[in-house]
């Protein structure tokens, strides 16, 4: 069966990529033999020629499109799974990054989940743990949002909105009149990758700081404004010199209503008080159904292993008890618990906060972070009123032009 989803995804371009990254990083979506086949697939996604790159600009921005920049490399300097990015100067000399989308990437997306749609149903008649239909219709609605760059660009400035008063935060400036919903053109962040900066900085303290850094780009937006921003993939974010985070993606945003937001710190609360009544509300609250206390008491070992690093007051790595061997071991009890007990079908909202919480744990492994993260999750949701978040993510997303939540 493995070799067999490969298959059917092995023609895919650049689309079905971010599918598989997301899937790759949501525990038992798919088993870890599948997430090995699914490694091993490259995006063959083609680099478009100088002379397709003036093409495509001008038919974004017309045929003095040259004229609005003094400088623009037709060539691309990276490739992303939806487009490739070049680089730029505004008239004022300002650096600019232009993201330029593939051609007819609609059709290649709706073709890509067609395929991926039936992929999953083959692998949920093989097993049954994971009721897959919510989490295909997520990542569905996500992908297609992220073919609108003008959306995108409102992202960003959203999240410029809500992250203004992070110094250690950076979040490009989007140039509206440079963009179009195929071309999206934002300000240059310099930095390094994640991976770069780790193998040139072993300094414990600036990695910690990378680390709070991270956690606060991630959950301020969360815990003040139910929002989150559900691909932490490495190349989606870079660090600059003084170790400060550049946000630089803004395609894979979801909005939660502040009910769900209480679920999740609701059920923090409930595993750390051992309040088994908070801990059940909490997952009805997230949207799980027809939850027996059996079904209940195998997904509550891995809200353990996830909310482990935030229950212990104290400057801890989340090696601790989040060691890969650990990971592994609680993924294959709960898989196998799971499919014993008939499966369960996560709800639509839980799939990129999940995404977001384990990709995080990543990247905290890779620097070997040594934090109190108790200290920064408290700080964040000490005073948390749903009525107050609300009322936050009704402004802010007015104020950023982005639409309100069906």
């Amino acid at each position: 069966m493995p070799s067999e989803l490969k298959s059917a995804l092995g023609n895919l371009k650049g689309p079905v990529m971010k599918v598989a990254q997301i899937l790759a990083t949501i525990p038992d979506a798919l088993p870890e033999e599948y997430v090995k086949e699914l490694q091993q697939l490259q995006s063959n996604a083609p680099s478009m020629g100088r002379l397709f790159v003036k093409r495509r600009m001008t038919g974004e921005l017309g045929s003095d499109w040259k004229s609005r920049f003094s400088y623009f490399d037709e060539n691309s300097v990276a490739a992303a799974s939806l487009g490739q990015v070049h680089r730029a100067n505004s008239l004022d000399g300002t650096e600019l990054a232009c993201k330029l989308q593939y051609p007819d990437m609609s059709s290649a997306v709706e073709a890509d989940l067609r395929q991926l749609r039936i992929a999953m149903s083959l692998y949920e008649r093989y097993d049954s743990a994971i009721k897959a239909s919510e989490i295909y219709k997520e990542l569905s609605a996500r992908i297609r949002e992220e073919l609108d760059y003008l959306r995108e660009g409102r992202n960003m400035t959203l999240y410029k909105m809500m992250l203004e008063n992070e110094p250690n935060v950076n979040v490009p400036n989007f140039y509206e009149d440079l963009s179009t919903e195929r071309l999206i053109t934002m300000s240059w962040l310099k930095g390094s990758s994640l991976l770069n900066y780790i193998a040139t900085n072993e300094n414990q303290e600036a990695r910690n700081h990378v680390a709070i850094n991270m956690f606060r780009a991630w959950y301020i937006p969360f815990y003040l404004y139910g929002i989150i921003h559900g691909d932490p993939h490495l190349g989606n974010y870079s660090i600059t010199e003084e170790g400060d985070v550049n946000l630089m993606d803004f395609g894979c945003i979801r909005v939660f209503p502040a009910s769900f937001v209480k679920g999740v710190i609701d059920l923090y609360h409930g595993l750390r008080d051992d309040n088994e009544e908070l801990a059940v509300e909490a997952y009805k609250t997230w949207g799980f159904e027809n939850l027996d206390m059996e079904t209940i008491n195998v997904l509550n070992q891995w809200a353990r292993f996830v909310y482990a690093p935030l229950m212990e007051d104290k400057i801890r790595s989340i090696q601790d008890t989040n060691s890969g061997a650990y990971g592994r071991e609680v993924v294959q009890k709960v898989h196998r618990e799971l499919r014993r007990l008939n499966g369960v079908k996560p709800p639509r909202e839980f799939v990129l906060m999940d995404r977001a919480a384990i990709g995080l744990g990543s990247v905290f492994l890779h620097l070997k972070a040594e934090v109190n993260w108790y200290k920064i999750f408290q700080d964040l949701i000490n005073d948390f009123d749903p009525s107050k978040l609300a009322s936050r993510q009704k402004q802010i997303l007015t104020a950023a032009s982005v639409p309100q939540p069906e």
